[in-house]
């Protein structure tokens, strides 16, 4: 068995295409169809039906397809363990945090907790509740989220450890060109154009819970909605309309936006980093360390 035989073999199923595949691998096609062959032969099976076009994987292909891809990983695996550790060798810490938090604030994050600690980290974004499942599931070794009072963050305590790393704070923003046509609350005659999170998001709870906290309610039509802030944020770049937007969203193109920043139309949420306390992993350990002295 040899290791090439393994990614051509992934490398075909995946294109579905012999001579896009030998290219992929930047082998002949003749000396690719020979190393696909080898792999069968050792098998003992026909992996590819070459009897149709497009090129289509058999049965037993499609069955040994996951097994090819595990196998693969396996064995790289087992090879950066037993080569010994290289000179430099990172610890990796797997952290989960939304996607405005990612994009907005990890950068200057990770200059500070990585700096002396050889650490690298493997990044899942996603939304709130997506992110919080990961940690709970064992997935992730640290999970960064936003946390208000009203919507908190439930995890038990004695089993999760916590950190507060600041607060961002959540303003309805305008294009600078648009700030003439988008005065809060807006009225009946000329609603202002929302730009939403999708229903069920963290930060389109957190929108609902100031529209509904408001002195005056607000007059507005939703015109588009999506999971991420940053969608958000291009859109009323675009002139499209009004958005909620976290700091960190907006930090980018402050130049460009304008907040209609009044207290009643603002909340303040915190920024917390949680952790399972029977995570022994060298990684997490430092990482968290670097969490409470900042």
């Amino acid at each position: 068995m040899d290791i090439q035989w393994l990614q051509d073999f992934l490398t075909v199923a995946e294109t579905g295409n012999f001579t896009r595949a030998a290219n992929d691998r930047n082998a002949s096609q003749p000396a690719f169809s020979r190393r696909i062959q080898s792999l069968e032969a050792w098998l003992g099976v026909a992996l590819i039906d070459r009897s149709v076009f497009p090129t289509r994987l058999t049965i037993e292909g499609e069955r040994f397809r996951d097994q090819a891809a595990q196998i693969l990983r396996q064995l790289l695996d087992a090879r950066t363990e037993l080569s010994g550790e290289p000179t430099g060798r990172r610890d990796q810490v797997r952290l989960a945090l939304p996607h405005a938090l990612a994009t907005g604030r990890l950068p200057d994050w990770w200059t500070d907790w990585s700096e002396g600690r050889a650490l690298s980290c493997q990044l899942i974004p996603g939304n709130v509740h997506d992110t919080v499942t990961s940690l709970v599931s064992g997935d992730v070794d640290l999970l960064v989220c936003f946390h208000h009072a009203q919507q908190p963050i439930h995890l038990d305590p004695d089993v999760y450890e916590r950190v507060e790393l600041g607060t961002e704070k959540l303003k309805p923003y305008v294009a600078k060109h648009m700030v003439g046509q988008c005065a809060l609350p807006g009225d009946s005659s000329r609603p202002l154009p929302l730009l939403a999170y999708s229903y069920g998001t963290y930060l389109g709870r957190m929108v609902d819970l100031i529209i509904e906290s408001a002195p005056t309610p607000l007059v507005a039509t939703p015109i588009f909605k999506s999971d991420m802030a940053d969608v958000l944020r291009e859109l009323v770049l675009a002139g499209h309309g009004l958005a909620w937007l976290p700091d960190c969203t907006a930090r980018a193109d402050e130049d460009r936006l304008v907040s209609l920043d009044e207290d009643k139309w603002t909340i303040t949420l915190s920024v917390v980093a949680y952790r399972d306390r029977n995570n022994g992993s060298r990684a997490l350990t430092r990482l968290w360390s670097a969490l409470n002295s900042g």
